[in-house]
């Protein structure tokens, strides 16, 4: 085998791919990353028997043929070349890899052993903006849960219908979700699936340059496709609960609040906050003010007021530092205002804001 490809587009190939490649494993065949030469292309595979990886690139192929090398080290030795041809070949069950006056010999593994890349026949899936899928995830992906006892809220319970697009994702204790409009009319019916957190974030950024991405179902399998790349994932077993019957239909106090101000104040007091200590919500419906207060035993107490619009009672709740961190967190720059309520200072509560992509963060509270 032999071929010559450009050190960016080789670098960027490998970047793609390693996303498949398995960190833990004790089969180093899981490291590597098959590369297959052939009319004019080459094909860079990955996986690591959850996840699989493929990424087709333009290539002068002189000799077609396969060959099988540790990922990281092809990867990282592509990063430090010139931006030139770089031509690799197969001698001798060896790989040498060479650009200008460098030049790298490299034992290989046999492709053989290699997994093969999963087959799949695609059952229900949907084309969706790239951008907009990548907004929403940022805003809900933090909330599905750490526990493996329960890896069905690993995932993120994805809807798609009369031009909808809706994502949720909770962990017991949270529950985050967002929507927007989207151009559905090439869809029969809808489109749910629960999509693990941690393939829908890399599927996302290995394609994050493609304006839209195919998202199906094959099987026990979750497929991406971007121009030449496709990403191929386990699925989630189990049914998602349904987490929309935990959205309280009324409140007793709604207050609306500036993001900006929201967002200086609690940063302020949270520097003395433990990130799983509570953080003081006081309500003052008479002065139309919410203070945020801290108190810890280690470091002193912190405490600050904003001026909030308000209609209920009065009252104070507490909420979890690194909850309330993760809702700043998702809301985009445009967001200018955000709303909480509350069914009573001793039961959940709702933060919504409205925009291009409308957002909810329902979260219960701390005993203090």
């Amino acid at each position: 085998m032999k071929f010559t490809v450009s050190q960016d587009a080789l670098s960027n190939a490998l970047a793609v791919v390693s996303k498949g490649v398995s960190g833990t494993s004790t089969l180093p065949i899981l490291s590597c990353v098959l590369i297959k030469a052939g009319d004019g292309l080459i094909e860079l595979q990955t996986s690591n028997y959850t996840t699989s990886v493929r990424h087709r690139i333009a290539a002068h192929v002189e000799e077609e043929g396969e060959l099988v090398v540790p990922c990281k080290l092809l990867t990282n030795i592509a990063k430090t070349l010139p931006d030139a041809p770089v031509h690799i070949e197969s001698v001798d069950r060896q790989t040498v890899v060479s650009c200008e006056k460098s030049t790298f010999t490299l034992a290989t593994l046999d492709p053989r052993d290699f997994p093969e890349f999963p087959a799949y026949a695609i059952e229900a899936g949907v084309e969706l903006p790239t951008g907009i899928l990548s907004e929403m995830v940022g805003r809900v992906w933090r909330v599905t849960t750490k526990d493996t006892a329960r890896p069905i809220l690993e995932g993120v319970h994805t809807t798609v219908g009369n031009n909808t697009l809706t994502l949720a994702a909770t962990d017991s204790m949270r529950l985050a979700m967002c929507d927007t409009n989207v151009e559905t009319s090439s869809l029969e019916g809808n489109f749910e699936l629960n999509i693990p957190a941690t393939a829908l974030n890399d599927a996302l950024s290995i394609m994050a340059s493609s304006p839209s991405i195919f998202v199906g179902v094959s099987g026990k399998q979750i497929v991406f496709e971007a121009g030449n790349t496709c990403y191929v994932a386990s699925r989630l077993e189990g049914e998602y609960p349904n987490v929309r019957q935990l959205i309280p239909q009324d409140c007793v106090v709604r207050a609306k609040i500036d993001v900006e101000a929201f967002s200086a104040a609690f940063k302020r007091v949270a520097v003395i906050a433990k990130p799983d200590g509570p953080v003081r919500f006081t309500i003052d419906v008479d002065a139309g003010t919410l203070t945020l207060a801290v108190i810890s035993a280690d470091q002193g107490r912190a405490s600050e007021t904003i001026d909030i619009e308000v209609e209920g009672e009065s009252g104070t709740i507490a909420f979890k530092n690194s909850f309330i961190h993760d809702c700043l967190s998702a809301l985009g720059h445009q967001e200018k205002e955000i709303s909480l309520e509350l069914q009573s200072y001793t039961k959940m509560g709702v933060f919504k804001s409205y925009d291009k992509v409308n957002y909810l963060y329902l979260i219960m509270p701390m005993w203090v």
